[in-house]
């Protein structure tokens, strides 16, 4: 194997050095390496689905009521396995489990860590790029945590990343600054540092979104749509459509091109469809620490307190300047709109 940089910044590497720096101790470090360890089995499980007879359903349905696929299973069970084992964590808040797992008091860490294990699994059988999702909160109390010490805004996250497992299996983190990514090299088995401080593009020429619900949408997102498809100023090109279907598939070409990604509320659903925890609240934190914006419609996302592990909230994020341009539509109707108006204990603005 020839290699022509030996200065390698691996993941491992990374999480040291910072923690070093931040005279922490250690606890972080092994919480964050316990999450990549998981990254690569489920990385090495993706890939052999279709040898190891992974594909399909499992039989069961999960917490929020999506069926359940084999890999969903085995995915979420390397998350909790090895974030039980890092000594690091004392409470965790899956997709795939109704309740909030509590850690043994012999094993418990200062970490509270909610995480969708497998993103998109309902693409998993056609091969489009699937992930996981994560979002750390540090438990300040003393004793056991109850399940209100974990129901918090995602302001108050210390951490966030997800892992993209497509052509190239990469992971985005953030520990309060602009996020890094890191791709694995499978040749030595390691993340590697590819790119620091991701910034996303002020304004972008994509648009995300499921048009198939378009004749349940409300105003402002049929005629933010509808702007964008057929802008009005001369000269101006329209946007182009790139949807997946899989979060992490989509919010990532989002933050690396720059544009709107959407998941609103609609008259089937008022309280939109993607959970806060693990869903919205960690991808909203990394695009703002990239530069930029993440809203409900009707609030910064990151300012949602959950009333449940999960709580389900619309989405906009993206670049600024197109984020701010669907808010102008918000306010041209005022209340006359889903996006964040029925989320649960949230009461609009008048």
């Amino acid at each position: 194997m020839s290699i022509e940089n030996t200065n390698l910044i691996t993941l491992n590497r990374y999480i040291q050095q910072n923690g070093k720096e931040a005279g922490g101790t250690g606890e972080f470090n092994q919480l964050l390496i316990a999450l990549a360890t998981s990254v690569k089995a489920i990385a090495n499980a993706v890939r052999r689905a279709g040898l190891a007879n992974l594909y399909g359903i499992a039989g069961e349905t999960n917490a929020t009521g999506d069926e359940q696929k084999k890999l969903d299973v085995l995915a979420n069970d390397l998350c909790v396995n090895m974030l039980k084992s890092s000594f690091s964590s004392c409470c965790l808040i899956s997709e795939e489990d109704e309740e909030a797992i509590m850690i043994d008091a012999d094993k418990a860490g200062k970490y509270i860590v909610c995480f969708d294990p497998l993103d998109g699994s309902s693409n998993i059988d056609c091969l489009v790029s699937i992930g996981t999702i994560f979002s750390i909160f540090k438990y300040e109390g003393e004793g056991p945590p109850t399940l209100s010490d974990v129901l918090k805004p995602g302001s108050e996250m210390v951490a966030a990343g997800y892992a993209l497992y497509g052509s190239a299996n990469v992971i985005v983190l953030s520990t309060g600054d602009a996020p890094d990514m890191f791709m694995l090299d499978p040749t030595i088995g390691e993340f590697i540092l590819t790119e620091k401080a991701i910034k996303i593009k002020p304004k972008g020429k994509y648009y995300s979104i499921n048009e198939g619900y378009t004749k349940f949408w409300d105003k402002p997102t049929t005629e933010y749509i509808e702007s964008i498809k057929f802008p009005k100023e001369e000269g101006k090109s329209p946007m182009n459509a790139r949807y997946i279907g899989s979060m992490v598939a989509d919010v990532h070409r989002t933050l690396v091109y720059g544009g709107i990604f959407a998941y609103p509320a609609h008259s089937k659903s008022q309280k939109g469809k993607l959970r806060l925890l693990y869903e919205a609240a960690p991808m909203s934190f990394l695009i703002e620490k990239a530069g930029g914006l993440s809203t409900t419609g009707a609030q910064r996302v990151l300012d949602v307190v959950p009333t449940g592990p999960h709580m389900r909230v619309p989405i906009w994020l993206g670049s600024a300047e197109d984020v701010k341009e669907f808010q102008k539509f918000i306010e041209k109707h005022g209340e006359d709109h889903f996006q964040g108006t029925k989320i649960d204990g949230y009461v609009p603005r008048k």
